[in-house]
């Protein structure tokens, strides 16, 4: 028996990252729309991360909740379904069979169901192939549907169901160009539907064809015109963590032992724990542990939820710990392994900024999927990773597992003092340009109505930028591209870092190259500074104001395609929160820069 192959492939990467349920992707032969976690058939394999999938059950409010990576064909045997179903969509087509008068061209608009595998037969009795028409409608909320053509023809006036026609007014493809006609005489312009002010599309209708058919929410947002194969379609929203050592985990052993018989219903303050640990069974589990840190533990198990630390602050806790070598280096049996530079390494300049270097030889990246949106990007926020965007998709009717990526690399961890950074920020003029980045976030969120997102701070731009500008003098000279360098910001007080890593799903996913380079971090640091002094595009980059309305680039300051935008899979914000001016003296003479010449 042969077997049968699939349609279209695409790698477990690229499922969560662009084409994963409710995203449409055209196929050699058909153009689809990805189900949701219901159609994903096959084995699954489970992804181990304990704290990531803790914050997707807070997150999503659902428990359990398990991570398994995208199906994969696993047996040879014909008679079993795997891999992930699409439905054809959209069910409208243009029929190849052009007629032209006066310049106008025209083609047919007509439904699937009246092909015949995928032809159209046209009046003169031959056959004419058909493509996907390539507009539909939806919503930030990630609703999608095929537009009423009938009813946007004759703008919803009435119910004629004659023969529909695209006809095209010179080559441009412009909008204004481009009318929908019904053989009647009605017709109507598609520029109209591009114009969300007019309601020419109507209110959205909640379709959610991932899922199946009768899968629709109520939904008040006006139906906005989609070009199907736009970047706007899918934003995915994703999570990640990265798998490191517990900081804690010896603690929280120790308190375990003795938490039911002797602390849970005894300790209320810290004295409380001096009095317990006079007792020798206590005293023998707690050990070295001081006061503090068991009286800290155990008001964490006390009060629960509130007290649950933040992915990324686990994570720079562990960077920023005390030993110099972290994890254990057993290659093929470790997630986990870095050390710290010697502190004699950092160069004196550097000194009161740069607070540790940790080289990270191997680290365990896991990503989830959890929602996605259209039109506009809805992030989880950086620091509070629990802030649940507004619009966020459902990726199944019913989920009780998310879709989860893992990948193996290597990075290296830079941590800036919290002294330096303080200081930096009391000064009127990081204030005044943190107020002119405010106010160009205000600008945003204005035009993104009922955003949850927060504004990051001055902080968060200054290291983001500063990211960008070491990516790309590392990619010089480590090895790897500027695209398969990834970033990760650490900028909640006293946490002030970067990690900067790069991995793949395969367990070789390091070639040694980054670490390498990061023996030498001090040096490009110095390297990236200077470079981010002046721009190809100077002065007109770094005079650019955010709150600008003509240029619309609210999420920017002295930042863009010469000096800071870097390739989207390497950033961590979709190339947003930047400021040049932050970092380093720029021409405009701002005096806001973190790397001040020393006086």
């Amino acid at each position: 028996m042969s077997k049968k192959r699939p349609h279209g492939e695409v790698r477990q990467s690229q499922v969560l990252m662009g084409y994963g349920p409710g995203a449409m992707m055209d196929l050699p032969k058909y153009s689809v729309i990805v189900g949701g976690l219901e159609h994903w058939k096959g084995d699954k394999r489970e992804i181990q991360e304990e704290r990531l999938v803790a914050k997707v059950q807070e997150l999503l409010g659902k428990a359990p909740m398990k991570l398994y990576a995208p199906p994969v064909e696993t047996e040879p045997d014909p008679t079993k379904l795997w891999g992930i179903r699409a439905f054809e969509f959209p069910t409208w087509f243009i029929a190849l069979h052009e007629t032209q008068k006066e310049g106008v061209r025209s083609r047919p608009l007509v439904r699937l169901r009246d092909l015949r595998e995928h032809q159209y037969f046209g009046p003169d009795r031959n056959r004419y192939a058909a493509v996907p028409v390539r507009w539909v409608q939806g919503c930030p909320q990630g609703h999608v549907s095929d537009i009423d053509w009938h009813g946007f023809a004759h703008n919803n006036a009435k119910q004629c169901k004659r023969q529909l026609w695209i006809d095209e007014h010179g080559t441009s493809g412009d909008f204004a160009e481009i009318f929908v006609r019904c053989e009647c005489g009605d017709r109507e312009t598609l520029a109209r539907a591009a114009k969300i002010g007019e309601m020419a599309l109507r209110l959205c209708n909640g379709a959610r064809p991932w899922i199946g058919e009768d899968a629709a929410q109520e939904c008040k947002e006006p139906a906005r015109l989609l070009v199907r194969t736009a970047t706007n379609t899918y934003y995915a929203q994703t999570l990640s963590a990265i798998s490191i050592p517990d900081a804690d985990e010896a603690l929280r052993k120790a308190v375990q032992e003795v938490y039911t018989d002797f602390l849970e219903p005894s300790v209320e303050t810290q004295a409380d724990v001096t009095r317990e640990r006079k007792k020798p069974r206590v005293k023998d589990a707690l050990g070295k542990f001081t006061d503090a840190e068991v009286f800290a533990e155990v008001r964490r198990r006390k009060e629960g939820e509130g007290q649950k630390r933040k992915l990324r602050q686990t994570e720079a806790e562990v960077f920023l710990g005390s030993e110099e070598e972290i994890g254990r280096n057993v290659p093929l049996d470790s997630d986990f392994y870095a050390r710290a530079l010697p502190s004699d390494s950092i160069p004196a300049a550097l000194k009161s900024r740069v607070r540790r270097v940790v080289l990270a030889h191997r680290l365990r990246v896991v990503t989830a999927q959890v929602g996605f949106t259209r039109f506009e990007a809805e992030t989880i926020e950086v620091e509070d990773e629990l802030r649940l965007p507004l619009r966020r998709a459902d990726l199944a009717d019913e989920a009780t597992w998310m879709p989860a990526i893992e990948a193996r690399g290597e990075g290296v961890f830079v941590a800036f003092t919290p002294d330096s950074i303080k200081s930096w920020l009391k000064r009127d003029e990081v204030k005044r340009r943190g107020t002119q980045l405010l106010k160009g976030f205000d600008a945003w969120a204005a035009q993104h109505r009922g955003t949850k997102a927060m504004f990051p701070g001055a902080p968060y731009y200054m290291l983001h930028s500063l990211s960008h500008l070491l990516i790309t003098s590392l990619s010089l000279e480590c090895g790897y591209s500027a695209s398969s360098i990834h970033e990760r910001i650490y900028s909640a007080d006293p946490y002030f870092g970067i990690l900067l890593y790069s991995g793949t799903q395969d367990a070789e996913g390091t070639l040694g190259g980054l670490v390498e380079a990061g023996r030498r971090i001090c040096d490009h640091l110095a390297l990236a500074v200077e470079a981010g002094r002046l721009c190809s595009n100077d002065p007109v980059c770094s005079q650019h104001a955010p709150e600008n309305p003509h240029e619309e680039r609210f999420l920017h300051g002295a930042s863009c395609h010469g000096c800071l935008l870097i390739a989207e899979p390497s950033c961590e914000r979709r190339n947003e929160y930047l400021d040049r001016a932050l970092v380093v003296p720029t021409v405009e003479g701002l005096r806001c820069e973190y790397f001040a010449e020393e006086k």
